[in-house]
């Protein structure tokens, strides 16, 4: 099995770049959606964040409202630490379970911002990182919703794309066109597949 982080910063088309593995017959985890299902009332980490957070950051139905839940540890180091204490020790190990039901050559590639900054990149075999520029990340990220502030907020906890992509054992430019990524795409997959 070889396991690949695929990172980039906010807007740098990560998810779309991912997709496009998948196509190709890679097994793709989105670390962030994966964290996403820990937030249902159902699961364990639900009751650990309102422990840590209080109820405050529930919506009228009961459920995490995640945007409430983001300008509270977006605003305080440690509140965001604390979460990431308790999301990532849960999310380390759903991957594993994922790992342990896949077949043993499969290529795997999880998804996720902060690989490179938090240094968890050193745990995968091989590191992808989908660049684009600043400009053209923001102008994505606004278009799919986040408000500008938001934005630059997140942006300001990433390394800048330029020095990510030191990082790389491949790089993907996503600020062309989709064919010129998909070509790109093509070409790590194969790599990826030869590499011993």
């Amino acid at each position: 099995m070889k396991k690949v982080a695929l990172t980039g910063n906010l807007g740098s088309g990560k998810s779309t770049v991912g997709r496009m593995f998948e196509k190709l017959g890679a097994v793709v985890v989105d670390a962030d959606e994966l964290i996403r299902t820990f937030y249902r009332r159902d699961h364990p980490v639900y009751r650990k964040v309102i422990d840590a957070f209080g109820r405050s950051i529930l919506n009228a139905e009961g459920d995490v409202d995640r945007k409430k839940l983001a300008d509270l540890v977006f605003s305080d180091p440690e509140k965001l630490k604390l979460l990431e204490e308790i999301t990532h020790s849960a999310l380390y190990e759903e991957l594993e379970r994922i790992y342990a039901r896949l077949p043993s050559d499969s290529l795997i590639l999880v998804e996720a911002s902060l690989f490179i900054e938090k240094g968890t990149h050193r745990n995968y075999d091989r590191t992808v990182v989908v660049y684009a520029p600043y400009e053209v990340c923001k102008r994505r990220a606004i278009a799919k919703g986040f408000s500008e502030e938001d934005f630059e907020r997140r942006w300001r906890r990433q390394m800048p794309p330029e020095d990510k992509v030191r990082y790389a054992d491949f790089v993907i430019d996503n600020s062309g066109s989709l064919s010129e990524t998909e070509r790109q795409v093509r070409d790590v997959f194969e790599a990826l597949r030869r590499d011993p």
